[in-house]
């Protein structure tokens, strides 16, 4: 099995997301949810165990008051 296939998010889905959370200003899960057609527990499961574990991203969330929280992938320079 090749890993596409052990992935279980599709690759495009996953390459959408990760382009979300790359912008200045990250991604609110409503904004995952509609890219991917995916369910909150879905994009939050996306966020943990893809983003964090399998790809060791760097994940911020930041939370301005009366905004919903908006994820990020922060891209250390120099890496």
């Amino acid at each position: 099995a090749s890993s596409d296939e052990l992935n279980p998010a599709p690759v495009a889905k996953r390459d959408n997301l990760l382009a979300l959370l790359s912008r200045r200003d990250g991604a609110t899960i409503a904004e995952m949810m509609e890219a991917s057609g995916w369910q909150q527990p879905s994009v939050r499961g996306f966020l943990a165990g893809t983003v964090k574990t399998r790809l060791r991203l760097a994940l911020t969330s930041k939370k301005t008051a009366g905004e919903p929280r908006r994820y990020r992938i922060d891209t250390k320079r120099g890496r």
